[in-house]
């Protein structure tokens, strides 16, 4: 995913507008639209104010992929998590180990049959 497409991503998961987040950013309008277009991209101090905004690392937005993780969905999955609140977190983790406990249970199924 190139960075254009994870700005759109990161814009669209917060339910914000182009508009809003330039604002909120002083960066113009038409500036932030050709950085969602894929037309342009932002100099270092944009882009690290966009990391810093979307609290997302400049390697995520970059595509850069981390030596913390293995894949780019494990990374995706480490940027939701940190961005949820703490009761949201217990709940995601709660919510894995049901599709643990299930897969474990299909296996042993798939075994017997």
């Amino acid at each position: 995913m190139n960075f254009s497409d994870k700005l759109r991503c990161l814009i669209e998961e917060r339910n914000l507008t182009q508009k809003r987040v330039a604002n909120e950013l002083n960066i113009a309008p038409s500036t932030m639209g050709g950085y969602v277009q894929g037309s342009s991209e932002p100099d270092f101090e944009t882009l690290k104010r966009l990391a810093k905004y979307f609290n997302v690392s400049t390697d995520y937005l970059l595509n850069i992929q981390s030596g913390n993780c293995n894949n780019f969905i494990e990374d995706e999955l480490l940027r939701v998590f940190r961005s949820m609140t703490i009761e949201q977190q217990h709940l995601f983790i709660e919510q894995g180990k049901v599709f643990i406990r299930a897969n474990e249970i299909n296996t042993e199924k798939a075994k017997l049959s």
